[in-house]
């Protein structure tokens, strides 16, 4: 009998135990996703003058499509030309090239703060050191050229006042940290920009081949994305001196500042013709010898946005319709075979997949 009690004394322990290692795992249990943490965000521009940028939310598995989150959410209309949307400090950044920047939670679209003043024409931004740095052309001179670009710095990841702008090379636009560092790609000024984050202060400035646009990583290297009317190049920096190390070249006329990784060393680029044909087409290139592999895997009339979802291996590209209205979602397989079409918003131009 002394035992048996024992044996269950023994496997009473062990019940109790595994009865309190359970509770504490319960006290800490997954967060659930929120609504928009999950899905496609398409970045609608909007069409110059009416500032009708928005976001929509797509669901690639049951197909739902949510139009005009930000509007839904706050209440009132994102009212700017939606120019970028970046993700950082848990907290996502819609820039309007129209002088502001909303600050909103990518769970629920619900606004966080904003930057709505002192801002020209912002392009991109990026938080480091619980700051943000928006790169903006500044205002045009009486010839619209921008000799007074900067990156203005604001001291909350939450958005308010402008503490200072930092003078850049010619229309920056995309920015990239490495370690105590922004770099910022100038398109007019044909320069890659370097800005100390321990100063802020601009602190060396390389003349590069094409207009440079933004920076990509692909296999643990990082590229300066340029173009000019012939050619793009991707320029590989090297990470500690920040120093173009190498270029590869792609003879690709035509080509549009719009690209989207594909990975095993593959970029998809838009080109396009231009007004008044707008004979438009999405290139496919390697990373590595600059070679174009395909010059037109899928084509169309004004092909504007592209992204690349790597976990479906779709195609994503929009058509902006000629801002006549609401543009299209076109989805294509890895061949660029049509998969299915939907309604966006006005000038649809960017992806955010989650």
């Amino acid at each position: 009998m002394n035992r048996l009690k024992q044996l269950f004394g023994k496997f009473g322990m062990v019940f109790l135990l595994l009865f309190f290692i359970s509770a504490c795992m319960d006290d800490n249990p997954p967060i659930p996703l929120g609504e928009f943490e999950k899905g496609v965000l398409i970045m609608n521009e909007g069409a110059f003058g009416a500032n009708d940028g928005e976001v929509f939310h797509y669901d690639p598995s049951s197909g739902e499509i949510k139009a005009n989150i930000f509007e839904s959410k706050n209440g009132r209309p994102f009212a700017g030309l939606l120019q970028d949307m970046v993700a950082a400090e848990g907290r996502l950044y819609l820039v309007a090239n129209t002088g502001k920047v909303e600050i909103v939670d990518p769970r629920d679209f619900a606004s966080m703060g904003a930057v709505s003043s002192g801002l020209d024409i912002s392009r991109s931004i990026v938080a480091a050191n619980e700051k943000l740095y928006i790169s903006d052309w500044g205002p045009y001179d009486a010839n619209f050229n921008s000799p007074d670009s900067y990156i203005a710095v604001v001291e909350s990841l939450n958005g308010g006042e402008i503490s200072q702008k930092i003078p850049v090379s010619s229309r920056p636009e995309g920015m990239f940290m490495v370690g105590n560092q922004l770099l910022v790609a100038c398109t007019a000024g044909q320069k890659l920009d370097v800005i100390s984050l321990n100063t802020d202060e601009k602190t060396k400035s390389l003349e590069v081949a094409g207009r440079p646009t933004g920076f990509f990583e692909a296999e643990g290297r990082l590229y300066l994305f340029a173009r000019d009317g012939e050619n793009v190049f991707f320029h590989e920096i090297n990470k500690s001196s920040v120093e173009v190390i190498g270029t590869v070249t792609v003879n690709l006329p035509l080509s549009t500042s719009n690209f989207a990784l594909m990975g095993n060393g593959e970029m998809l680029i838009i080109t396009s013709t231009g007004w008044p044909d707008y004979n438009d087409a999405i290139a496919r290139v390697s990373l590595s010898n600059g070679q174009v592999l395909n010059a037109s895997v899928f084509t169309g009339s004004g092909l504007y946005g592209i992204g690349f979802h790597k976990d479906r291996g779709e195609i994503y590209v929009t058509d902006n319709n000629g801002f006549q209205g609401n543009g299209t979602v076109i989805i294509l397989n890895k061949e660029g075979q049509q998969q299915k079409t939907f309604v966006a918003g006005r000038g649809p131009s960017g992806f955010k997949f989650n």
